[in-house]
This record gives structure tokens, C-alpha cells and sequence, in this order.
């Protein structure tokens, strides 16, 4: 008996004993576990709980706006809602999902895209489904807040720009970013953002960008905001001055009116661009939300271009504006003399192929020399001129003054032209050169191609005595780059006497653009498409028309304004089609000149009286509708018109 006691009373002893050590453990694993909840992850079961009765609201930051030289806005913001979706919870995203598709006029297929693309954010972070809200987006979100709780709005600015495309290429437009663009970012940016594109937008996003600030709300178990807690402002995006002027600007856009081209003002004294006009053009307003897919699909499609900035990216033969290119060659290496002189009768042979000079057929210019082959822009003097120099010291100048090569612009994606060599021939088509194309290269045909840019920037340069300033849009722009290339003061007063004549002198090419007390100098430049047996061939087109050229600028010597101005398929001859347009911007500038420095001397006189505040920006009237045109790419003959 003793034995089944002793034992029944060591078995307890030893079952309380295994039971306590489960016990222990137990409760080892309980503290543990309140431990690690409590003090190690502590911080993110806290940021659970605040998640649950705390909301941030994104807080988006205004982009800066775009004032012109004068101060007057040319980009500003408007107010405007965005809809946010709440993705927290993905049970009720999905419950909720073919409501919101329905009541803000959505398609779920593009919700369900759109969810799809941002898997890989944050569960917390809320995304935009739709850009902008309209009254009904609004209301329907107000009255459902406690139906679909997963809705948000938040307060934006969107980019409001000038009617019907003012100034479109130059500003450029914002849109929304990519994944590119978010990779690239460092975590600024996020999905349904938006940031530049195109233009200045793009070039100055860093600056024109805010920071954006967020707001934190408490809400109840159904997601209704029931308080507000701290909130972090926005930062806004720094506002640039702009180097153009919209008085100029206005001019530019309506003396050109629809036909397709370009229009280039600047000040070669300083590289500051005071007009960009590129026709026809795309309105940043369509962009400034969220473009549908079809619609830059036809964007992209237009046979006209819209999105081409042809002020900077049009790469097309220069007509006879190169003429000034070949005279200064000619002088600086005294390669004909500058005694120089050849007959006309409207055509000439060279290397057994016949050239034609623009009035063949019509008249002759007769015996010509430099001052009088540049004022009638006479072909054959020039083809003599460049036969004699040959491609390598054509090719040298025309590099040295600018062309075939990009100006540095401080706009994105603007091409560089070309200026042909023997050396380019050999490693783009692995031939030689032909002497005969150097007869079209001359007179700025063949294969040398330039922008209205450039072409503005080489004759201004030249005009300065060999001075090239960059060009630039941002107002007191630093580290602005000069290039030099030593004109003798003889060559520059010859070329820019010659100039001053195609405009003022009898037989100039372009007497009609004259303007009294205003020494308006420049060139026209008349460029084919196609070559005439080709067109006889195809029959007259619009398409195959030529494009007009005319580069002008005042004063004769150290001008203060220089205008390039390319009118495409015009059909017309540069000082015809493209003088006029010349002729305005240049006008424009002086009279607001003269009525500055006017009332700069009335103010002298009156001593302290107050200074007026700038006037606001004027509405600009719609332009006509633009034709299809299409955008050539480089001409082929060489007949120069006046």
C-alpha cells in the first residue's frame, strides 16, 4: 500500500511539474509576443491604427507661372478637383468598383487598368481616376460618401495657357508621368502626377515644380471625415520671366496668320528670343488634363504636324538666305576677287549640266557683281562663286557661321541641320563628293538644310561682325554662350550694305517691305521642294510648292532685332510671302520702342508721377482653321525668286 501511495503521490508532484513548465512557456510566449507587439512593432501596428481613424490627403503644389519680358502672365494656373480612389482596403475597391465606374462616367475596364498599373504602390497611397471632376463628379461623390467610402476629391491646380495655340511650341505643355519618369524621380513623383513634356515645361520642370504638402483628416468606420488634424502645406512652384515679348509675339501669330512655317525674333545682341511662332500648332490646354489615347493618335497622325516645332525642328534648304553664307566666304578668302563679275543671261553650264537662274525664261540679270548678285539674287554669280571656292571652304564657312549645328536653345529636342562636305559624303554615303553638287549647295539647295533658328542666329551673327550669341527664353538666363569667328570690318560692311539694299535699293528683291526712318536690311530665300522635271513630271501640287524664306533685321549695322521668317508650300517668293511677316515684327518692335522711350521722357518731365502698372494681356482673337500641309524636309533645285 505504502508503494501505490508513495507513487500516487510522486505522480502529481510530477505531472504539476510538467504542467508548470508548459505553463511558463506559455506565458514566456504570451510576454514575448506582447513584447514584440509593443515594443518592437510598436511603430507600424500604431501607423495601422492611425490608418484606421487617420486619412492623408494629398496636398498637390501649383506649378510656377510663365510671365513674359514685361511681366504679363502667358502661363498660369486654374482651380480644379481631382477624384481620388482609396485602395486600403481591395475587398471593398472591388465591391465598390462598378458604382464608381457608373456614377463618375467611367469605363471599368480603364479602372481596372489603372488599378492594375499602380499593384506594385502602396496599398495606403490613394491614386487619381479621374484628372479633372466636373459639377456632376462632384456631386455624385458628395452625396455618396457614405455609400462608397473609397472615394476622395482633392483640390488641384491645372496649367491654364493662351487660346488657340499662342505661343504653344515655345511654353510647351504638361501631362501626366510615366514610369519613366517616376523611376527617374527619386520618389517626387507618383503615379497621376503631372510634370512637363514638351517646351519650356520640360526644360524648367525642376523649377516650375512644387513640393506637394498633405493633409490629415479623422474619419469614422465608414471613411466621413469626422475631424482634421495637422495639416503640411504645399510648396509652389517658383514662377520664371520669360525673354519674350507678347506685343511681338501677338504680331508674329497674326502676320503669319495660318499658313504653315515659322517665326523666329531675336535680339543678337544678347541671344534673347523675343518671338517663336511655329504654324500650325496643338492647343497645351488639351494636354493640361489627361489627352484621350485617339486624340494623340491624331495628333501624331496630322498630316500638318501640330506637334512639330518647325522654329527649331524644321530642317529644310535655306533658298537663297545662304547666298549671304557664300559672299562672306568669298571676301574673307578673297576666292573669286572681290572685282569679281560674270554675265547672266538667265542660265549657265557646269561640269555638263545646265543651271538655271530664277528669271530664266524672263529676263537676264546681265553682268553682275557681289553687291549686285546679292540685291537681285542673281544664281549664276554665285554658282561661279562657290565652283571657285569649292565644298571644303563652303562647307568650312557655313560650319563657322552656324550651320549644321544646333544653337543650344534652351528648349528640348531642336535639330542641328546640316552643312554637307566631301568628308560627310564619304562616311554617310561612302562615295565622293561631286563637284556638281557644290554648284547647288552655293545657293543654299542640295543637300544643306538649316531652321529658322539658325538661319536667324548666322545672319545676326554676321550682321554683328561675327559675334554669335545663344539663343535663349529664360530671362537673365546665366552662363549665356557666345561664339566668334573674326569677320574683317570690310566683309561685314560689304555684306550688310548688300543686304540693306535687297530691301531699300532699286532692284532689291525685296523694295516692298521698306519702312521709313528704320534701316530694315536682310535676304530672301525662295527654296524648291522639288526639282522642276520632277514636278513636271508629278504635276503641279500643293505639297510640291516652294517654301519662302526671308531673313531681315534692324539696324544695318549691330542690329537690334533679327526676324527669320519661313513660309512652307506659299507658292510665293520669299520677299513676297515671308518679307511682309518680317516687316510687322519689325515695325512692332520699333513703335513700341519709340513709345517707350516717349514715355520715359514724359515721365522725366513730370517729375514723381506715378508709374502705371503693366496692362493686362489682351484677348487674342481665334485664328482661321489651318490647312493640311505637309512638312518637307529638304529641296532639291536651286532657283532662287525674288
Amino acid at each position: 500500500m505504502s508503494y501505490w501511495f508513495r507513487n500516487d503521490n510522486r505522480l502529481p508532484q510530477g505531472r504539476l511539474a510538467v504542467a508548470s513548465y508548459i505553463i511558463v512557456g506559455m506565458i514566456g510566449v504570451l510576454l514575448l509576443g506582447f513584447w514584440k507587439l509593443q515594443v518592437i512593432d510598436a511603430d507600424k501596428y500604431t501607423s495601422m491604427a492611425e490608418r484606421n481613424r487617420v486619412r492623408e490627403i494629398p496636398v498637390i503644389a501649383p506649378r510656377g507661372r510663365m510671365l513674359d519680358r514685361d511681366g504679363r502672365v502667358l502661363v498660369d494656373n486654374r482651380p480644379a478637383f481631382s477624384v481620388l480612389l482609396l485602395r486600403e482596403d481591395p475587398t471593398l475597391v472591388e465591391k465598390y468598383l462598378p458604382g464608381i465606374a457608373d456614377g463618375l462616367g467611367l469605363s471599368i475596364e480603364d479602372l481596372r487598368d489603372q488599378l492594375g498599373n499602380t499593384k506594385s504602390l502602396p496599398k495606403f497611397q490613394p491614386i487619381i481616376i479621374k484628372p479633372e471632376a466636373s459639377p456632376a463628379d462632384i456631386a455624385f461623390i458628395e452625396s455618396h460618401r457614405s455609400d462608397i467610402p473609397v472615394l476622395e476629391m482633392i483640390s488641384v491646380s491645372r496649367r491654364r495657357y493662351l487660346p488657340n495655340g499662342f505661343l504653344a511650341h515655345a511654353v510647351g505643355y504638361v501631362g501626366e508621368v510615366s514610369e519613366q519618369q517616376i523611376e527617374a524621380s527619386n520618389g517626387k513623383l507618383r503615379m497621376g502626377d503631372f510634370a512637363g513634356k514638351f517646351g519650356l515645361e520640360r526644360q524648367y520642370n525642376d523649377i516650375l515644380m512644387g513640393t506637394d504638402g498633405k493633409r490629415r483628416v479623422i474619419v469614422n468606420s465608414i471613411g466621413k471625415e469626422m475631424g482634421r488634424l495637422s495639416t503640411q502645406e504645399a510648396v509652389p512652384g517658383k514662377q520664371i520671366q520669360l525673354t519674350i515679348d507678347y506685343d511681338l509675339q501677338q504680331m508674329a501669330e497674326q502676320s503669319l496668320g495660318p499658313r504653315p512655317g515659322a517665326v523666329v525674333a531675336l535680339d543678337p545682341r544678347t541671344g534673347e528670343v523675343l518671338a517663336m511662332v511655329s504654324h500650325p500648332s496643338m492647343d497645351p490646354n488639351d494636354f493640361a488634363v489627361r489627352i484621350s489615347a485617339d486624340e494623340w493618335k491624331n495628333l501624331n497622325e496630322d498630316r500638318q504636324k501640330p506637334m512639330l516645332n518647325r522654329a527649331i525642328q524644321a530642317q529644310l534648304a535655306p533658298g537663297s538666305v545662304f547666298k549671304i553664307v557664300t559672299a562672306t566666304a568669298m571676301l574673307e578668302d578673297k576666292v573669286p576677287p572681290e572685282s569679281f563679275t560674270t554675265f547672266c543671261p538667265g542660265y549657265a553650264t557646269f561640269y555638263g549640266r545646265q543651271f538655271k537662274c530664277w528669271v530664266y525664261g524672263k529676263s537676264s540679270h546681265g553682268v553682275v557683281g557681289l553687291h549686285k548678285a546679292i540685291l537681285e539674287s542673281c544664281d549664276i554669280f554665285f554658282y561661279n562663286v562657290g565652283m571657285r571656292l569649292g565644298i571644303d571652304r563652303l562647307s568650312y564657312y557655313g560650319s563657322k557661321l552656324g550651320i549644321g549645328h544646333k544653337t543650344g536653345i534652351d528648349l528640348p529636342s531642336e535639330e542641328q541641320g546640316l552643312m554637307p562636305s566631301a568628308e560627310w559624303a564619304e562616311r554617310v554615303f561612302h562615295r565622293k563628293w561631286y563637284a556638281g553638287e557644290t554648284i547647288s549647295v552655293s545657293t543654299g539647295q542640295g543637300a544643306v538644310t538649316t531652321t529658322p533658328l539658325q538661319l536667324a542666329r548666322t545672319i545676326g551673327g554676321i550682321a554683328m561682325g561675327g559675334v554669335f550669341k545663344q539663343p535663349h527664353l529664360l530671362k537673365d538666363a546665366p552662363n549665356v554662350g557666345e561664339e566668334r569667328f573674326a569677320l574683317s570690318e570690310p566683309t561685314v560692311e560689304k555684306i550688310t550694305d548688300a543686304m540693306y539694299g535687297v530691301v531699300n535699293e532699286e532692284g532689291g528683291t525685296a523694295r516692298s517691305i521698306r519702312l521709313p526712318g528704320i534701316e530694315v536690311s536682310g535676304k530672301s530665300g525662295t527654296a524648291q521642294v522639288i526639282g522642276y522635271a520632277t514636278r513636271e513630271r508629278v504635276g503641279k501640287k500643293k505639297q510640291f510648292e516652294d517654301n519662302a524664306w526671308f531673313v531681315g533685321y534692324a539696324p544695318r549695322r549691330n542690329p537690334e532685332i533679327v526676324v527669320s521668317v519661313l513660309v512652307q508650300e506659299s507658292g510665293k517668293h520669299g520677299g513676297e510671302a515671308a518679307g511682309p511677316v518680317v516687316r510687322d515684327v519689325i515695325k512692332a518692335y520699333y513703335d513700341k520702342k519709340n513709345k517707350k522711350t516717349q514715355g520715359q521722357f514724359t515721365t522725366e518731365n513730370q517729375g514723381d508721377a506715378p508709374k502705371k502698372a503693366p496692362a493686362p494681356v489682351a484677348a487674342i482673337a481665334p485664328r482661321a482653321a489651318l490647312k493640311p500641309e505637309d512638312d518637307s524636309t529638304h529641296a532639291s533645285s536651286t532657283e532662287e525668286q525674288p
